[in-house]
């Protein structure tokens, strides 16, 4: 049987499979990682000095609203079909979104809190890690959860560079180097991967921010 239901190949291939949604995950991961990294020192320094915030946030949108495509090609001859060239490209890509949520998270956080804060004798590196960044948690979550699931999108790209992970599948199903089949698991195992990603890491604030919880209960009665 041939087509988009044949199951025997999928049965016989989930080595294949399992393979481009490890690598599918590990790009997402690697990207969104290092993006954080870059991210909360630049947003940190642009939210203390107001003015840096508009340069900043446009050259951060400069870099998301080049096409991925373009990108890539831009890119290749300097790093070739590596993996540098695929997380250079995602990586870009999540820093609009993580720097704009990080500032507005820490923007929200209560001036009498802060004073509070100082008032107690807390430090500026103390009063960022133990009374900003918690406080600012869920809308620096929210940004993460939509670089991840816009992520988990963009990699499937990168097989045209050799690095695709579950979208190297719906490429090859298109080039009938693999069954049709492969570009429904492809795009099917793709969905799972944001909604999954996007419940955890979802799971993962609730786990962090308990207050927030209890903010809502009781605005709530």
């Amino acid at each position: 049987m041939s087509g988009f239901w044949n199951w025997e190949w999928v049965a016989t291939h989930l080595d294949l499979v399992g393979e481009q949604l490890i690598e599918h995950l590990w790009l997402t991961v690697l990207a969104v990682g290092i993006g954080l990294v870059i991210s909360v020192p630049v947003a940190v320094y642009a939210q203390r000095h107001p003015r840096l915030y508009p340069p900043v946030t446009w050259v951060a949108g400069f870099l998301y609203t080049i096409p991925s495509l373009a990108l890539f090609a831009l890119l290749v001859p300097f790093s070739g079909l590596s993996t540098l060239t695929a997380e250079f490209g995602l990586v870009s890509y999540t820093l609009l979104i993580l720097i704009r949520n990080i500032v507005s998270g820490l923007n929200a956080v209560p001036d009498d809190v802060k004073e509070a804060a100082r008032g107690m004798g807390y430090t500026a590196g103390q009063m960022l890690w133990r009374v900003e960044l918690p406080l600012a948690l869920p809308v620096i979550v929210a940004g993460i959860r939509i670089a991840t699931v816009t992520t988990i999108g963009l990699v499937t790209v990168t097989a045209l560079i050799g690095k695709g992970g579950l979208g190297a599948l719906m490429l090859g199903g298109f080039r009938q180097l693999y069954p049709e089949i492969a570009v429904l698991v492809g795009l099917t195992l793709s969905v799972a991967l944001a909604i999954a990603a996007d419940g955890l890491i979802l799971g993962a604030q609730r786990v962090l921010t308990p207050w927030a919880r209890s903010v809502r209960v009781r605005t709530a009665v």
